[in-house]
């Protein structure tokens, strides 16, 4: 059986995390000390960076690349069952699985919009990316920033549901990245997180925050990793919430990206994982998934 839980547990070991966060932040803070070790550096070229990152898409998370203006973009996201189960469901293969499909479109640089359907509760999502600050090729600005966020509607049967408000939930996250060299990106993501109605045990807002990184090997594929550790917590003791882990790999062109990954998040939807996900990673409760990109350009 899949393993879908949907209560919380106290993070008893906050002060570490927040060593983690203090940790990230001032990586990004230094990186206007890391000069491009295999990029001509030209001080006087105030041009943007190349993308950080391949894709939009970071595995479970938003990447600080917004494509170019005139961009439709086609995503599907797809996640297996957990591995746990072994050759009995080849590995979460046969398990039930989750998916979602989202286009967007980039009307005018450095803004995109679109929208996605979740299997997961039959969610609908409308969602928003903007460009807020790009990385210059001469250091004078060491990072990129894009805010990203979305509005999510629960579509399942209205006896689900005291009122129609409470299938709404919300998420804002704020993207910093900067490409160290032409082999190495690093992303720091904080987020919130707000759901309109939750269990008396659970809180309507969650706070988290993400450490990703990009190692481009060969002109096309890159080894990325991605950590999401929630900072605020539910009140519930049969529930232990766990971060999120993800390790995959990503063979991209100028109109196609491909990313598989190892995960324990299942649900997509970023404000999701971040407040019911109870799979350990360490503990062998992944699972496997992919996201397939397609872009065209008018």
């Amino acid at each position: 059986m899949n393993k879908m839980k949907y209560s919380l547990n106290p993070i008893s070991k906050a002060k570490k995390w927040k060593i983690i966060l203090s940790t990230g932040v001032l990586i990004l803070l230094s990186l206007s000390l890391v000069q491009a070790q295999d990029e001509k550096s030209d001080e006087s070229d105030k041009r943007p960076v190349k993308a950080p990152f391949e894709s939009a898409q970071l595995m479970d998370l938003q990447s600080v690349v917004v494509p170019t203006a005139k961009t439709l973009e086609f995503n599907i996201q797809h996640r297996f069952g957990t591995v746990e189960n072994g050759i009995s469901e080849l590995y979460g293969i046969y398990a039930p699985a989750n998916i979602r499909m989202v286009f967007s479109y980039t009307p005018i640089e450095n803004l995109a919009l679109g929208f996605g359907f979740t299997k997961f509760k039959k969610q609908v999502d409308l969602n928003l990316k903007y460009a807020i600050v790009k990385q210059r090729r001469d250091w004078s600005i060491p990072v990129s920033v894009t805010y990203s966020g979305n509005i999510v509607i629960d579509t399942r049967a209205p006896e689900n549901f005291a009122e129609d408000a409470h299938r709404l939930s919300f998420y804002h996250e704020l993207n910093v990245a900067s490409r160290l060299n032409s082999k190495i990106s690093l992303q720091l993501t904080p987020s919130f997180s707000h759901f309109n109605a939750v269990d008396s045990l659970y809180k309507n807002d969650m706070i988290a925050v993400a450490i990703a990184g990009r190692y481009k090997f060969s002109a096309q594929s890159s080894i990325m990793i991605s950590y999401v550790q929630q900072l605020t917590d539910h009140n519930d003791p049969n529930f232990k919430l766990k971060p999120g882990v993800t390790i995959g790999w990503e063979i991209a062109t100028s109109g196609h990206g491909f990313q598989i990954f190892f995960t324990n998040f299942q649900g997509i939807i970023p404000q999701e994982n971040i407040a019911y996900n109870s799979f350990d990673f360490f503990k062998g409760e992944f699972l496997i998934g992919f996201n397939i990109t397609r872009l065209w350009n008018f």
